[in-house]
């Protein structure tokens, strides 16, 4: 008989409360399928008490303990799983488990953001899985990792934050503004108390950053990308997507240009027949775009105890099984059609279509200005709105642009924004309808 997978667990709260009520309720199935049991032995928490007292409610005996190296010290303990969130202590106990000669699972997209390829070269022949650490119960980094594995990857586009996704389409389909959104969001349980790192941006470019690291081998961290958030789209901009056929996404955003791949998160309209424009509420969906393959897509929940849970069993199922792929997918490094590898394309030379709120005194000549201060840095436009609003003084003009790089629109905006007759900072979001074609 095969030797059981001996497991630890750092963190017990709603994801790995889940993940050691999901060993026990559906140990059968994991069992058959990863052809040896999966025992969880110990648990590390802050807190002993609250542990114990949860893991009676569940009905599951479990050694707990408030110090990790209980863990590393344990020789028949085969794998540890991180759920303790955070980045620099999450990162100095990837260290430890892998210097430990013990695999490693993790759902910490934050940690793996800025550490991915530092926990690479030390895991050497040690399994290392984190498939829960982006979008949840979707399998999307299998899907890069095996299933897409001979296809050059041309582009993937993520909806990647169910609270933000949750918002947008509050405000889309109830007429509700940002602010009245986000407090539902909140009460629902779907945001948290401190939603900023989801409405951001941020939490959705930690996992462009893991997703583009699989699909091209590219080395980014946060700081080095476009991450918008959310927090200035008003029912104007829903108004004016919805008469031109777009919806508001907030999306994740990975292309490769030759031997450039370009990177971003920000809100996007996108048009409403597009498969990843159907993703609504809390749910995920990604759209990856492969050469062999053309586009595929994945939807499913993004959050949530038992999604991410059924995510990192699948990783103590695969060791189980005696796989062990490379982390982020390659032997060796990627290379481009000239043999360089690939570089991370300058935010100021993305190129997109824009859609431009203003907000501006309502007298002659000032249409005319703007539309000259566009012109002067390249800018044309494809389509104008013009409409009142409760000061019978002041205009709401919006606009949408053929394409110029961001840059011109970045030095356009700036300008507009000093005039006078401007009543209000100008607002833009990008137009992706483009990556249909890709």
């Amino acid at each position: 008989m095969s030797q059981p997978l001996v497991v630890g667990i750092i963190g017990l709260g709603t994801v790995g409360s889940a993940v050691a009520s999901l060993l026990v309720r559906n140990q059968g199935v994991i069992k058959a399928r990863a052809g040896r049991e999966i025992v969880l032995k110990k648990a590390i928490v802050r807190d002993v008490s609250k542990a114990q007292a949860k893991l009676a409610e569940l009905g599951i005996a479990l050694s707990v303990s408030t110090r990790i190296e209980d863990l590393l010290e344990d020789a028949e303990i085969d794998v540890v799983i991180e759920l303790m969130g955070g980045i620099d202590l999450a990162y100095d106990i990837a260290q430890k488990v892998l210097r430990a000669n013990k695999a490693f699972v993790t759902a910490n997209k934050a940690m793996l953001a800025y550490h991915r390829y530092d926990i690479q070269p030390l895991a050497k022949d040690l399994a290392i899985g984190f498939e829960a650490s982006v979008c949840g119960g979707i399998p999307i980094i299998r899907v890069l990792k095996d299933g897409l594995s001979a296809n050059h990857i041309v582009g993937i586009r993520g909806i990647l934050n169910g609270t933000s996704n949750y918002i947008l389409t509050q405000m889309l389909q109830h007429q509700q503004s940002f602010s009245d959104a986000l407090k539902d969001a909140q009460a629902l349980g779907y945001a948290e108390s401190d939603p900023t790192l989801d409405i951001s941006g941020g939490d959705a470019g930690h996992k462009l950053l893991i997703l583009a690291s699989l699909a091209y081998g590219i080395n980014a961290l946060p700081e080095e990308i476009l991450i918008e958030g959310i927090e200035g789209i008003t029912p104007d901009d829903m108004e004016f997507a919805n008469e031109f056929g777009y919806v508001i996404k907030l999306l994740g955003i990975a292309k490769k240009t030759d031997s450039c791949i370009e990177l971003r998160v920000h809100p996007a309209m996108i048009s409403k027949n597009a498969m990843i424009a159907k993703v609504d509420g809390v749910m995920n969906g990604i759209s990856v775009i492969g050469d062999c393959v053309g586009e595929s897509m994945y939807y499913g929940a993004g959050a949530g105890g038992e999604a991410t849970a059924s995510s990192v069993i699948s990783d103590l199922i695969s060791f189980a099984q005696g796989k062990n792929s490379v982390m982020l997918g390659f032997k060796q490094p990627i290379e481009s059609e000239n043999t360089q590898s690939f570089t991370l394309k300058s935010i100021d030379d993305i190129y997109s279509r824009y859609y431009i709120r203003l907000y501006a005194h309502d007298k002659p000549g000032v249409l005319g200005q703007i539309s000259q201060i566009l012109g002067n840095h390249n800018i044309s436009i494809k389509a104008f709105l013009q409409k009142e609003t409760a000061d019978k003084r002041i205009a709401k003009l919006l606009f949408s642009t053929h394409h110029n790089y961001e840059r011109e629109i970045k030095d356009a905006l700036n300008e507009l924004e000093k005039l006078d007759f401007v009543t209000q900072k100008p607002y833009k979001i990008r137009i992706e309808d483009e990556l249909e074609n890709l």
